[in-house]
């Protein structure tokens, strides 16, 4: 789950974490409002969408040569001009796609005196299993950029969890940023305090870019990202009011309601599976046949047959999909019930497209018994190689 730069930064400040003042506006009215509550005489209006990129993004409504998604103001008045141009406009960014995002919502900070940029995240680390910061005196930058070009400017610092973030993890971080005397301490302080912000709220991932040097000396968090580990959601009931679902896929949306996982792709082929790993196979054999997925949707293993009709129901309602394979291995799940659940998706949306299935496991044959003796024109399929090649071919037979 995935927050605003300003949720992010209101939760920061409450681990005492230094970020500059700013405040929200959904309005042209409200965004003045904002900048007069400020001392100036610099103000930074910064458009609030789920998607990095915002300051080299462009508008789709006002040409090329318009100033992007973060914008330096100069005045009250330059303040009210950059939120009528940003607010309802579309803006596209290297994260986006060239669909872009509308911007509903404005943040309106105080300007800051630069002395030094960096970069800073936390994460969890798959290979040791551990938290890890990621650090870099390349703040501002791209820093997946960084990564290829100039590799060994990126420190990653993995954090022992038991023990927490200790004062030598502070002292290698001030050390890879090149900090010294009350900036290195202070930098070990602000460390401790992401470290305990990421725990804290259960972060899959909180990424500072920049961190900044100002030119007191003082160590300000000026952008941030911060997503959620959803499996965590039970403990923070608090979640739902930072949730903002227009800026969320409308059938992962859907999806979540009835506890699919799913995520959309870039595909043609809607894939149906029970687990997570038997998904990862479907798709790579797909593409190994020389086809896209469609999407990664797992029912789980107990799935029943309302919650099979609405994964069908929602693959289904994307239109770039033109074919559609099943992949189940009953354990848990029965083949019986996705049998069941597709023949009910199909009375009540109907399928257009080329449906090939392959069921394996418990109730197999009472699954492939109440297929056959349906209406739904389904090609059944041996093994997984087998309804890979089918589907492609049907796709391919059917454009």
């Amino acid at each position: 789950m995935n927050i605003h730069e300003y949720q992010a930064k209101e939760l920061l400040a409450k681990h005492g974490i230094g970020v500059p003042d700013g405040h929200l506006a959904t309005s042209v009215a409200e965004a003045v409002a904002a900048a007069e509550k400020l001392p100036g005489p610099l103000y930074v209006v910064k458009a609030q969408i789920h998607a990095g990129g915002r300051g080299k993004g462009k508008f789709k409504e006002l040409g090329p040569d318009a100033k992007g998604g973060v914008r330096l103001a100069h005045s009250v008045d330059e303040v009210r001009e950059d939120a009528g141009e940003m607010l309802g406009h579309t803006l596209v960014t290297k994260q986006t796609g060239d669909e872009g995002k509308e911007v509903q919502r404005l943040y309106v900070t105080d300007g800051v005196d630069i002395a030094q940029e960096y970069y800073l995240a936390l994460l969890v680390d798959r290979a040791s299993g551990r938290p890890a910061m990621v650090v870099s005196t390349e703040g501002g930058m791209d820093i997946e950029a960084v990564a290829e070009e100039t590799p060994e400017k990126i420190v990653t610092i993995t954090i022992d969890p038991l023990a927490g973030f200790t004062e030598a993890d502070g002292r290698r971080a001030a050390e890879a940023l090149r900090l010294e005397g009350d900036l290195a301490e202070a930098c070990g302080k602000l460390c401790a305090d992401l470290y305990e912000a990421f725990v804290a709220n259960d972060c899959a991932m909180l990424e500072i870019n920049p961190l900044v040097e100002t030119g007191d000396g003082e160590l300000l968090v000026l952008d941030t990202k911060m997503s959620f580990d959803s499996n965590a959601e039970f403990r923070h009931p608090e979640w739902e009011a930072l949730r903002d679902t227009s800026e969320e896929d409308p059938m992962e949306l859907e999806a979540s309601k009835y506890d699919l996982a799913y995520i959309k792709l870039d595909g043609n082929i809607g894939c149906m599976v029970n687990g997570a790993g038997l998904a990862m196979a479907t798709m790579d054999i797909i593409k190994l046949n020389g086809a896209f997925p469609a999407n990664f949707c797992d029912v789980g293993g107990g799935a029943d047959k309302e919650k099979v009709a609405a994964a069908f129901r929602i693959i289904l309602s994307d239109p770039a999909v033109e074919g559609m394979l099943v992949n189940i291995f009953g354990g848990i799940m029965r083949c019986d019930t996705i049998a069941e659940g597709i023949i009910s998706a199909a009375k009540e949306v109907g399928i257009s497209v080329p449906l090939v299935v392959r069921l394996e496991g418990t109730n197999v044959e009472k699954g492939k018994a109440i297929l056959a003796e349906s209406d739904l024109k389904v090609v059944p399929a041996d093994d997984l190689g087998d309804a890979a090649r089918k589907i492609v071919a049907e796709v391919n037979k059917a454009g």
